[in-house]
């Protein structure tokens, strides 16, 4: 059977692949058979995106000679330089290989990217050829096709976290960073940005069913919601921009899929470390900075600056810490009752990026029900291995924790109504806008069909028990 293969029909404005390039040479006229007298029966006109001229042009038939040597000896086909761009598109895919390679790393550390041995950290985040694409042009387009609705309360990080092959943080980070101007304004090298942020994606444990780096590109898209909304986007200067969006890429960086009473009864050094106060906030802040240092991000910055920009994510990172919720609710209530905040105060912009980013961090109530589903079962079957564990070492079972005794519809409604609902109230109050009343629609629906499931499940229950 004879196999016939043709050139690929593309749109003049996408991509063209390079082994298109190679056969076209970027010029097109008559084959270079035509050149030594023989006959070519195609048109010129029919070979398209290319330039024609006639064969007696001496400069075009240089051209063309040029062109053919470059392509026999593949000579200028070297990959692109992607630190000579201004803006690019980091879509980028790991092969499998790689893939296991950093579960294999992960494995055989203990909640600290301080267990990597020296010598491989040094090269960690850089690899060791960047492609250009993911899988195939669709998946690219598509996915650029989604951050053009980034800012989209309906955005599905899952979707986007599969177009981007498992790369949602990366990408969904420095899209933002270069919407926002900021790459070119705090003048931020493309490659230590790359490396941070592969670094920070890497050290996010994709073994947990919620606390994962795609947890981290969800928190991120929300925070870009809040930043777009009108009371923060007239008054937060680029430097706030710059610290939200890190700092809700980073917030949970490290995490090791258990919580803090966790970690304070079974001794971690961690716990010691930091006290027993704020133990996973602490060290995600700790780790954030460590990548910072390691790959220089700040480094072109005044001493004292980039300090004030640690210090400044680390106040925010902190502030996620749920056992402190009461006190940064009655704090922003009395500010709000009293009517005195004024985002012309550097201080006052600080606390309301503070609890902006607090309403990212637990905003998966306010999701449409169909996302906001998803992350339910996630964080509840992550709560329910740390259960496992506890069952298994003989340790007192943490609240919410124990599959047999808890169900994923009872925990959110809980949820919803001591944490979410108050948080977002506030939140309405300090900024009513659609967002604020759609996200409030959303908790009202999800807490209703919770409700439902709950009842239908205790039903069943009931009349299993009854037969």
């Amino acid at each position: 059977m004879e196999v016939c293969y043709q050139l690929p029909v593309l749109p003049l404005d996408r991509p063209v692949p390079k082994h298109v390039l190679s056969r076209r040479g970027a010029i097109s006229f008559s084959s270079s058979s035509s050149l030594f007298g023989a006959p070519d029966p195609r048109q010129l006109s029919q070979r398209r995106g290319a330039i024609s001229y006639d064969s007696s042009d001496q400069t075009a038939l240089y051209i063309r000679m040029l062109g053919d040597v470059r392509v026999r000896s593949q000579v200028g086909f070297e990959p692109e330089r992607r630190s000579s761009h201004p803006y690019l598109c980091l879509c980028t895919v790991l092969t499998h290989d790689d893939k296991d390679q950093g579960v294999s790393k992960r494995l055989h550390r203990l909640l600290s990217c301080q267990r990597y041995l020296h010598s491989s950290r040094l090269l960690r985040g850089v690899p060791q050829q960047i492609p250009l694409h993911i899988l195939d042009e669709d998946y690219t387009g598509q996915a650029r096709c989604m951050l053009e609705k980034v800012g989209n309360w309906n955005f599905d990080i899952f979707l986007f976290d599969r177009l981007t092959n498992g790369n949602s943080l990366i990408t969904l980070t420095f899209h933002l960073l270069n919407h926002y101007g900021l790459v070119e304004l705090f003048q931020l090298d493309l490659v230590k940005l790359w490396r941070f942020l592969v670094m920070v994606q890497e050290d996010y444990h994709s073994g947990n069913p919620y606390h994962n780096a795609v947890h981290a590109a969800d928190v991120t898209q929300a925070m870009h919601c809040y930043l777009q909304e009108p009371m923060l986007a007239k008054s937060l200067t680029s430097y706030d921009i710059l610290l939200g969006l890190l700092a809700a890429a980073t917030h949970d960086l490290d995490h090791p899929g258990v919580n803090q009473p966790f970690l304070i009864k079974t001794d971690h050094y961690l716990a010691t470390l930091y006290r027993n106060t704020s133990v996973l906030e602490n060290h995600h802040w700790k780790s954030a900075v460590g990548l910072l240092r390691e790959t220089g991000l700040f480094s072109h910055l005044p001493p004292e600056d980039s300090l004030n920009v640690e210090r400044d994510l680390g106040s925010l990172i902190l502030a996620t810490d749920i056992s402190r919720q009461n006190e940064y609710l009655t704090r922003f209530r009395t500010h709000l009752d009293q009517n005195n905040l004024c985002l012309i105060n550097a201080s006052h912009r600080h606390f309301i990026l503070q609890m902006a980013l607090k309403c990212a961090d637990i905003c998966n109530p306010c999701r449409p029900w169909e996302l906001s589903k998803q992350w339910s079962e996630k964080v509840t079957e992550e709560f329910f291995q740390q259960g496992d564990i506890e069952k298994k070492h003989k340790l007192e079972v943490s609240p919410l924790c124990d599959r047999e005794t808890n169900t994923v519809g009872d925990i959110q409604i809980g949820f919803m109504a001591y944490v979410a609902e108050p948080l977002f109230a506030e939140w309405t109050r300090f900024s009513d806008t659609r967002l604020s009343q759609t996200m409030l629609g959303h908790m009202g629906l999800n807490k209703a069909s919770w409700s439902n499931h709950v009842i239908t499940a205790h039903a069943s229950y009931l009349e299993l028990n009854a037969t």
